[in-house]
């Protein structure tokens, strides 16, 4: 398997990659489901042209690109358009507010801004003029960029920003990739799978439990600009869905959902770790397998553990295949054995680092990698657990 979608879509041109699952009208009845298909083929050619837009923009090899939007098939046309240039992607969220959108542009300084035209309110806030929407983007007359010119070492292709808006980790290439290969084998994802993504494209959950691995394998992924229960539900029930992902608040209106009963039809469902344990006996009591994942912005998936019943909600599983983990204690000496300690992340999964002012980065002066969390090749997620005498962990 590759990242790279000119090769998937030269392998499997016509197989489905993504279905907007959408509402035809913004207040069309709940359970109204307009789908909108799009192969690997077409995937691949809106990438090329929207990688041209961006260039004829003047985006260039180590630029970064920020995006406001929902849940769209740009969202991620976008992550493969700028793997094409060498530029990075900062997917910023549309729930932030007024207030809380500058925090990204803090750190960020991007070539250009591109939003869908629903944004238009949050992106007045933004300090930066330099804007495009995406339909203005999508109509630009230039040429395609093609597949065969991605560029990987030019710059981080991903910058997440926590709920808050800031911190921003940024993941390469190679990093995306690898957490793509530990969520297909963690959750046994194939090209025979559709999964539906319950989160924002714009958080670490909403790309990487679901998103990026299900194109990766060549499955088949549906989205849906605004999360409605029904709608997720008939998708399920119609659309043979069989793994979705997501946060506290889609996963419990799911379950509480009077046409829950859908949920019978999936197969797997992966539960951030803030899910709290009512829904999570609602999957299991349709026959759903559950899987608990922890993670941050700066390793999206750090721990995952099958649920098979009432368990510890705070127990958050055993570090993914390419997730070191360690414990550390307030002088920062690592802990042996079972134990109570901070906790620390390693490995090809988790983030090159936090992004950094350009004051930082030209000064010299600061001392990023301590103040970001990032020690000694290790990320410090700044929360502590407990790590049981079997290596899996449990907050505290």
């Amino acid at each position: 398997m590759t990242l790279s979608l000119a090769r998937r879509a030269e392998r499997v041109p016509d197989r489905t990659a993504i279905v907007d699952a959408s509402e035809d009208r913004l207040h069309a009845p709940a359970e109204t489901v307009h789908e909108d298909r799009v192969t690997y083929a077409e995937l691949s050619r809106i990438a090329g042209r929207l990688a041209g837009a961006l260039e004829d923009r003047g985006v260039d090899p180590g630029d970064t690109v920020c995006l406001v939007t929902r849940n769209r098939v740009a969202s991620l046309a976008l992550v493969f358009a700028c793997r094409r240039l060498g530029a990075t992607l900062a997917p910023i969220s549309h729930r932030l507010t007024p207030a809380t959108v500058t925090r990204p542009f803090e750190v960020l300084e991007p070539a250009v801004v591109v939003a869908e035209s629903a944004q238009r309110d949050l992106v007045r806030s933004i300090p930066y003029d330099r804007t495009v929407t995406l339909e203005e983007l999508a109509e630009t007359d230039a040429s395609t960029v093609d597949g065969g010119t991605e560029r990987t070492d030019a710059a981080p292709l991903l910058a997440i920003h926590g709920d808050a808006g800031a911190p921003i980790a940024t993941l390469s290439a190679a990093t995306v990739e690898w957490n793509c290969i530990d969520a297909v084998l963690e959750w046994e994802l194939s090209r025979g799978d559709s999964g539906f993504v319950l989160d924002p494209l714009s958080t670490a959950g909403g790309l990487f439990r679901t998103a990026l691995p299900v194109l990766y394998a060549g499955g088949r992924l549906l989205i849906d600009r605004a999360f409605d229960p029904g709608d997720t539900l008939t998708a399920i029930d119609e659309s043979g869905v069989t793994v979705v992902s997501g946060g506290r608040a889609p996963i419990r209106e799911l379950a509480a959902d009077e046409n829950a009963a859908a949920l019978a039809g999936l197969e797997r469902a992966i539960c951030d770790h803030t899910v709290e344990e009512a829904p999570v006996e609602t999957l299991l009591e349709h026959g759903v397998s559950v899987s608990r994942a922890y993670g941050t912005p700066a390793c999206p998936t750090a721990t995952s553990r099958t649920v098979s019943g009432a368990t510890d909600a705070d127990a958050v599983g055993a570090p993914v295949l390419d997730c070191d983990a360690q414990l550390v204690d307030d002088e920062g000496a690592a802990l042996e054995g079972e134990a109570r300690g901070q906790l620390r992340l390693s490995g090809p999964v988790v983030a090159d680092g936090y992004a950094t002012p350009a004051a930082d980065r030209d000064g010299g002066e600061a001392d990023s990698s301590g103040a970001s969390g990032f020690v000694d090749g290790w990320f410090d997620t700044g929360e502590r657990f407990h790590r049981e005498a079997d290596g899996s962990y449990r907050r505290t």
